[in-house]
């Protein structure tokens, strides 16, 4: 009998320390900056890089191109993980001059280079492309949207890419404006290659509660950062990041954070960007 207790016992508790170990397992931490800066937030304990679409994968320029920077980036100290600045602004996704067929043409080159790059997460903020356009129907492009995002997510399939849709304040765009109305679509579109990102600086600016990534926290994949005021780095104004960071915990959050910001000085500022979100992650 008590033989075969131990033998019960012992794989729940290796199994309750193995689950331990990985909660532990810190957050990635990277920057959305030009590939170029690899080497200095190395020396800093950064864990990839958040590049462009356009500038990175470059999906309107010939393959030879973007070879030349698949080269540079095979040759980085850190790899890119993640794109932003998806859809340029004259390629609209709602509205009556909405152009889904562009859309998706322009998606398949860029899915398909970052697949070669080992980019794995595509951020759709794009607000010059589904911004409302004005006396346009609301519900209309929302199903405008919608319609896009079940088409594009399959080809993010097909290239094993996951695109994040970025919620953008109200001083921003007029369209996607929380993580909860971002949440309400990436529902809808009902794909895993289409899902959420909570951006802390955009929840801040609007005064979005994160009792909102707590209700959509299995959607969220991406976590993007900047301090309130001036649209800062991190530790600049010692903004509180705390109550976001607890709320992304109480969710299990396995994703990366990227800072998105506006540098003063980038060699001075990274070391204390990282050390705040560190110090405040663990607080």
């Amino acid at each position: 009998m008590h033989y075969l207790l131990y033998v019960v016992v012992i794989p729940i508790l290796f199994s309750a320390r193995s689950v331990a170990k990985s909660e532990l397992k810190p957050i990635p931490i990277g920057i959305c900056t030009n590939l170029a800066n690899g080497e200095k937030m190395r020396q800093y304990g950064y864990a990839y890089v958040e590049e462009g679409v356009s500038r990175f994968l470059v999906p309107t320029k010939p393959e030879e191109e973007f070879e030349v920077l698949l080269n540079e980036a095979a040759n980085s100290p850190l790899p890119v993980k993640a794109c932003n600045s998806f859809i340029p602004g004259n390629l609209k996704s709602v509205g009556d001059e909405a152009v889904h067929q562009k859309i998706l043409e322009f998606a398949e080159i860029a899915f398909r280079r970052a697949q070669r790059a080992g980019v794995e997460i595509i951020v759709f903020g794009s607000g010059g492309s589904r911004s409302i356009p004005e006396g346009f129907s609301r519900e209309k492009a929302r199903a405008q949207f919608i319609k896009l995002g079940k088409e594009m997510a399959q080809i993010a399939q097909k290239y094993n890419v996951t695109i994040v849709l970025e919620p953008l304040n109200t001083t921003e765009c007029n369209f996607i404006n929380s993580v909860s109305e971002g949440g309400e679509i990436v529902k809808e579109i009902n794909h895993p290659n289409f899902m959420l990102l909570a951006d802390l600086y955009h929840m801040k600016m609007d005064d979005e509660s994160p009792e909102s990534i707590v209700k959509y926290g299995k959607l969220i994949k991406h976590v993007h950062i900047a301090e309130k005021e001036d649209r800062a780095v991190p530790g600049t104004y010692n903004e509180d990041f705390r109550p976001y960071f607890n709320a992304l915990k109480k969710t299990g959050y396995k994703g990366k954070i990227s800072i998105e910001a506006r540098w003063k000085d980038f060699n001075t500022q990274i070391p204390v960007a990282i050390e705040t979100i560190k110090t405040q992650l663990n607080n």
